[in-house]
């Protein structure tokens, strides 16, 4: 079917623009030797791995789904990282990865021995302490972290059978960010290198961004290669492989205005759907909307479909007002989007939809009562 044949509200991956990214992202791979690898935290959408799969076939995990996900799906290398492993899951973790990387000394201490009897490659999270991220949200380096281990618990050094350092202190950054970010790892770390066999630069890396600048990230990566020439460095983008490669499409359906505040009502959610833009916060592009100068001058909120008060976003302007029927598309809604929706509410999840090369759609999920009810007790 074509896109003007589906029924709002729906997920629409583009695979022309999935492709874009992952041949850009295959490219700075080889031009700077660093292993570029998918985070499953910013999309996990299985029946678009089809296509990713054919770039990249690695994968980063934060939990036994995503560990099992990568298994079946990818069938490649997976790098682990938890927070916190535990008693019950330890095994399934050192059964499925092919590295580990630990958040704290405690935690290797309690199983550093396990994942060096099972052969995964173990690494230990460090903390660069070198903040880049203006919203506290998404910062890994803010005072009081719980990431990584510090500088000063290492004045003694490595232990045995840790193989890797992994540091992560980027949020949609730029190559600038990590270049930072890369020198304070190195001037609290750097003594500890030559015995390792590798580094991952974590993820946050938004290569794929207009306007991101890729030569000097390969310069960046190639530069730190010549320092350390025995070290593999691996990144894990998770936005870098789906940013601008798709969008939630939806409509108005109904519209109303208190205190001079016009409000068109969607059939989808902020704080269902597109949780990001509430709490980063930002406001998400849309297609149909135009500059304030184009515009009969008033702003417009654009609601969503769940009773709770903060579920909207503005303003907008419009060449002409909003009535039912219409079409809103909220633009770039293909990362960090559907790994995070709820069913608050019990509003049903949009449709997932993959829009070939060709033009042709195909509907990969439709979502009903069971599953709002499965999720349940």
């Amino acid at each position: 079917m074509k896109p003007n044949e589906l029924s709002t509200p729906y997920y629409i991956v583009y695979e022309d623009k999935l492709r874009r990214n992952l041949e850009l992202i295959t490219s700075v791979s080889r031009q700077s030797g660093a292993k570029i690898i998918m985070a499953f935290k910013a999309n996990a959408l299985w029946r678009t791995f089809e296509i990713i799969k054919e770039y990249c076939r690695n994968c980063t995990a934060s939990s036994v789904n995503e560990l099992r996900l990568g298994k079946e799906c990818l069938g490649g290398e997976i790098h682990t990282y938890s927070p916190a492993y535990t008693d019950s899951n330890i095994d399934e973790y050192l059964s499925l990865s092919t590295h580990i990387t630990f958040n704290s000394l405690s935690q290797w201490k309690r199983f550093g021995a396990k994942a060096v009897e099972a052969g995964v490659s173990a690494g230990l999270r460090v903390n660069p302490k070198c903040s880049v991220i203006d919203t506290d949200l998404y910062n890994p380096a803010k005072p009081g972290s719980r990431f990584g281990v510090s500088a000063e618990e290492l004045s003694e050094g490595l232990p045995q059978g840790i193989e890797g350092l992994h540091f992560h202190a980027l949020c949609e950054s730029s190559s600038y960010d990590l270049e930072k970010v890369l020198a304070a790892f190195e001037s609290k770390f750097g003594y500890l290198l030559a015995n390792l066999k590798w580094v991952n630069f974590g993820g946050g890396h938004l290569m794929t961004r207009e306007g991101y600048d890729t030569d000097h990230l390969i310069k960046v990566i190639r530069d730190f290669r010549s320092r350390y020439p025995h070290l593999e460095v691996i990144m894990e983008p998770g936005s870098a492989f789906t940013w601008q490669t798709g969008d939630l499409v939806s409509s108005v359906v109904d519209v109303v205005e208190d205190d001079g505040i016009p409000t068109a009502i969607l059939d989808v959610s902020f704080a269902c759907h597109m949780p990001d833009t509430l709490e980063m916060p930002y406001l998400p592009a849309v297609e149909e909307s135009v500059a304030e100068e184009l515009s009969n001058g008033k702003a417009w909120r654009l609601g969503g479909n769940s009773c709770l008060s903060g579920d909207f976003k503005g303003d907008y302007f419009f060449a002409k007002a909003p009535q039912a029927g219409d079409i809103i598309t909220l633009k770039d809604m293909n990362h960090y989007t559907t790994v995070k929706t709820t069913m608050f509410n019990g509003i049903p999840h949009p449709d997932i939809v993959l829009c070939r090369s060709n033009g042709e759609c195909e509907i990969l999920r439709h979502f009903d009562y069971n599953d709002y009810k499965n999720r349940m007790s």
